[in-house]
């Protein structure tokens, strides 16, 4: 079995973790400098895995304020 990436591994556990509500809409998540120690990694892994989020509509970053959990509309 391949093995998983970083930032692939970080991404779904964020993912994770929104859907299971831990993370709501609206939620800041943890600073970048939270998140590598959380998981043990450089920046680079963490960025690209918030990145990934970003593409995918779940999160979105502010300059300087942090990184949010997106409010869906949609959202049953």
């Amino acid at each position: 079995m391949p093995r998983v990436s970083d930032r692939q591994r970080i991404a779904q556990d964020i993912r994770d973790k929104i859907a299971s509500g831990e993370y709501g809409p609206g939620d800041k998540l943890p600073s970048l400098r939270e998140l590598i120690a959380l998981y043990q990694v450089s920046a680079e892994p963490v960025r690209s895995a918030l990145l990934i989020l970003q593409a995918e509509g779940l999160v979105e970053g502010h300059q300087g304020k942090g990184t949010y959990v997106t409010t869906r509309d949609d959202a049953p």
